[in-house]
């Protein structure tokens, strides 16, 4: 692909992760005695907290998550793996000297059940998806900011209709990080699951490398990436993270989102699963 088209692709795909995500009060909840941890992080009881996606506490057996594999994430992701995707990118790129395998393997502690649920073949589809995701969304490692988002004054993503997280004045919320994390809200529920000021500073995530990977793992965790992967295919996460891609939207961009995910699936020694066109 030369240079031109996939700048074009780029600059469709930094339009932007746009989903909602619930308010989260942290990432392990403290709750008291009796009380579940809702899959958004509130403690109470019912099937809101005690259902799907609860955390801790006296969850319902039938609805509790998974229990974790013995993969080490490390182990896949190796340096041969992550660097072959990062020397692709040029000397001139801001991301050359920003990512890390070091970087990535920091923020996924915070993150236990990263490509840890189900078979091994199952926990290589996740980081399969996941670096495909990143690949794509970053130009090979090459871009920590959405392009043109310093300079173009309609990139200020401030959602006044999310009054919970109030943009501040002189803030922008484009597209920063491996998922190129976008909008207010965004930055305000990531910030606060992952103990930092998004609101405030939003330029965090494009100066701190563990940040910057902890909020795309934020965004696959709590819109439940590994879920729909497993079971409903790689085009499932193309979805969610950016739908207008899909049903002719732009074709380009969703066909090098398969390219990488079949690549690196290959890489690991196994098959991509079913539906991957959305």
């Amino acid at each position: 692909m030369d240079r031109n088209a996939l700048t074009g692709i780029l600059i469709a795909c930094f339009a932007v992760l746009a989903l909602v995500v619930p308010h989260v009060t942290a990432q392990n909840c403290g709750c008291a005695a009796g009380l579940c941890c809702s899959r958004y992080g509130y403690c109470g009881t019912g099937r809101d907290y005690c259902g799907p996606g609860c955390q801790a506490g006296p969850c319902d057996p039938a609805a509790a998550p998974p229990a974790t594999n013995t993969v080490v994430v490390g182990n896949i992701v190796t340096d041969a793996f992550f660097n072959g995707i990062l020397n692709q990118a040029a000397a001139s790129c801001a991301g050359k000297s920003f990512y890390s395998r070091k970087a990535f393997l920091d923020a996924i502690s915070s993150f236990q059940r990263f490509g840890r649920v189900g078979s091994v073949d199952d926990s290589k589809r996740e980081i399969a998806a996941f670096f495909a995701h990143v690949t794509h969304e970053t130009g090979r490692f090459c871009y920590i900011e959405e392009i043109g988002g310093r300079t173009d004054p309609k990139k200020t993503y401030c959602d006044p209709n999310v009054p919970q997280y109030p943009c501040k004045p002189g803030k922008k919320y484009f597209g920063r990080g491996p998922f190129q994390i976008t909008w207010n809200y965004n930055y305000g529920a990531a910030g606060q699951s992952l103990g930092f000021d998004g609101l405030n500073s939003p330029e965090t995530v494009a100066n701190n490398p563990v940040i910057a990977f902890k909020t795309a793992l934020w965004f696959w965790t709590r819109n439940n990436m590994q879920s729909k992967l497993l079971s409903q295919g790689f085009a499932a996460t193309i979805r969610a993270i950016n739908g207008g891609e899909c049903n002719g939207g732009n074709s380009a961009a969703v066909r090098a989102r398969v390219a990488y995910y079949t690549n690196y699936c290959k890489k690991f020694g196994v098959t991509p699963g079913r539906n991957l066109y959305c």
